[in-house]
């Protein structure tokens, strides 16, 4: 039994945890996303059904990636920053042109207000701090 006990995880600060919350929910929607694209690929008729099971594919794959990021996050570790940081300035212009540009508030505007609230929660200076490399 060594002689000094195991130091116990650091506790993320709130701005993480909620970030990692944010993200897993973005996670979830996306899965649900390519779980309603798919039944729709299936029920009507369509000619190119591999390029409809192609993007719920990259769908899945996008919110199985959501998914390690948020848990990587909630663990405070640094490498699942910058993913996710990147996915939610990909976001923003997503949300904004369909939201505002193209009049689909109810889709656009939910996705930019969760990108930018994501983005702040992870610039906060007790999220950066926690999630420093070099701490």
């Amino acid at each position: 039994m060594p002689d000094t006990a195991a130091e116990p995880a650091a506790s993320p600060p709130s701005g993480v945890r909620a970030a990692a919350a944010l993200v897993l929910l973005e996670a979830a929607a996306l899965a649900v996303a390519a779980a309603v694209l798919l039944v729709l690929a299936f029920v009507h008729t369509t000619t190119r059904l591999w390029a409809a099971v192609a993007i719920v594919g990259f769908a899945l794959l996008g919110a199985a990636v959501l998914a390690l990021c948020a848990r990587g996050l909630a663990q405070l570790r640094p490498s699942a920053r910058s993913p996710v940081i990147l996915v939610q300035l990909l976001a923003v212009p997503v949300g904004y042109s369909l939201g505002i540009q193209a009049g689909r508030a109810l889709i656009g505007v939910p996705i930019l207000l969760l990108a930018i609230t994501v983005l702040v929660l992870l610039m906060l200076p007790s999220s950066r701090q926690a999630l420093d490399r070099f701490g």
